[in-house]
């Protein structure tokens, strides 16, 4: 069977992996860009419907740093699924995870913040 324009472009080299492996590689590209969704969604609805809850300025950072996680990761998935192919089709070995931190990092700074504000509103 014929590999098509796309993937001859995306993947120039190598040999076609075991589908099954191509597959799971989709699929955690999927749960990241849900992640990202959820992500976006949350600094949307943060800056859409909580006006009267947070001061403009701090819950305005908080979305800016949630949508901004959520952008972070949705490119550094596209980009980790974009290597582990690769590196499955030229038979080498997997890249190391670095979105895992970037994820986290984005989390842990806009959850100090939102903790804060609800603190300091006394919600």
């Amino acid at each position: 069977m014929g590999r098509g324009w796309l993937t001859r472009r995306l993947f120039p080299e190598g040999a076609e992996p075991d589908p099954r492996f191509t597959l799971a590689n989709e699929r955690t590209f999927l749960a990241w860009m849900r992640t990202s969704l959820a992500l976006l969604g949350g600094g949307v609805a943060l800056e859409a419907f909580a006006a009267d809850v947070f001061p403009h300025a701090m819950r305005h950072l908080a979305a800016v740093l949630l949508v901004g996680t959520a952008l972070i990761s949705s490119l550094a998935a596209t980009f980790r699924w974009h290597r582990v192919e690769t590196a499955m089709r030229q038979r080498r070995p997997l890249p190391a995870p670095s979105m895992a931190l970037l994820l986290a990092m984005g989390l842990v700074v806009a959850s100090l913040l939102l903790i804060g504000l609800v603190l300091g509103r006394g919600v």
